[in-house]
């Protein structure tokens, strides 16, 4: 397992952040997120042999918002 950081934009309101959350926590391969409305991103631990930086960036644009980076 590893954790990435992924840069959101767009997020405004808590209801963003818990929404964003739901998404990335529902990826195949996520074993958790923890989204920060004020650092504007989310932490996420994985299995990076299931999960692809495409498949984080996919969740959080069907979420509604843009990513900035994966790390």
């Amino acid at each position: 397992m590893i954790t990435k950081k992924v840069g959101i934009e767009g997020m405004n309101c808590g209801h963003c952040a818990s929404w964003v959350e739901e998404t990335l926590k529902k990826v195949d391969g996520v074993m958790d997120a923890q989204v920060s409305l004020e650092a504007k991103n989310a932490l996420v631990d994985l299995d990076e042999a299931k999960v692809t930086d495409e498949m984080l960036r996919d969740a959080v644009v069907r979420a509604g918002y843009t990513v900035s980076n994966v790390s």
